[in-house]
């Protein structure tokens, strides 16, 4: 049996990173190797790792993307409420590594993304189109990166730069919830995903981690890691 694959947590101390951690206690085929926060230093952390899992803040993502690629570790990130420019230091490192970069690791979430995507082809213009999440009241970024990406996957449905309207809640201790409604005449479909647990997002990061390990350079999604895509 091959060594369990070494992980390095950054943003180690957040819900996620200890999420993550206690995730992977269950998980055979990985082992966290090293934890990062804030002013820790990567670069004195890295070698001892074979993979990299990042939900720490966006405002970490550009190093964290230039300590990957300049040490040739594939990453795992899962912040969300990057600027433009953000972004584009993960485009640019993906030319170097592998990144899965996905808004959400659920299962469940991804399985909603295919579903979102199939209903709006089905369904046609004659349907209105909304969205509803909702967090706990502590998550800084309103949308969330999931409800991004559902209006996302509904503009590419539609096309010609459909408007999707995104209402978003905060409150309580909610993980979170998305609802994606199409809001016809005389009827109504509601497509909705709750999490009850962060240990399904930790789960979800921990296989995308071991998927992306031996993966060429490129950006990935959390569709990509479960086969999802043309499953719609």
């Amino acid at each position: 049996m091959s060594a369990p694959a070494r992980v390095l947590i950054v943003g180690a101390n957040g819900r996620m990173g200890k999420a993550i951690a206690a995730a992977a206690q269950k998980h055979s085929s990985l082992t966290i190797s090293a934890k990062a926060d804030q002013g820790d230093s990567l670069e004195a952390l890295i070698d001892g790792c074979d993979v990299v899992i990042d939900f720490s803040a966006p405002d970490a993502t550009e190093s964290v993307c230039r300590v990957c690629a300049g040490t040739s570790r594939p990453l795992v990130l899962g912040t969300t409420g990057h600027s433009a420019a953000q972004k584009d230091a993960v485009r640019v490192a993906a030319l170097t590594i592998p990144i899965v970069f996905a808004a959400n690791f659920s299962l469940g979430v991804n399985a909603l993304f295919a579903l979102t995507r199939r209903a709006a082809s089905l369904l046609g213009p004659e349907f209105d189109l909304e969205i509803v999440e909702m967090h706990h009241r502590t998550k800084k970024d309103a949308p969330s990166g999931t409800a991004k990406r559902l209006a996302e996957i509904l503009n590419e449905a539609r096309g010609l730069g459909t408007n999707v309207s995104v209402h978003s809640l905060r409150g309580g201790d909610v993980v979170g919830d998305h609802q994606v409604i199409f809001a016809g005449s005389g009827e109504r479909l509601e497509l909705t995903h709750r999490a009850s647990s962060r240990e399904t997002f930790a789960l979800g990061a921990l296989r995308a981690a071991q998927w992306v390990i031996d993966r060429p350079a490129g950006l990935y999604s959390m569709e990509d890691v479960l086969g999802l895509h043309g499953a719609e």
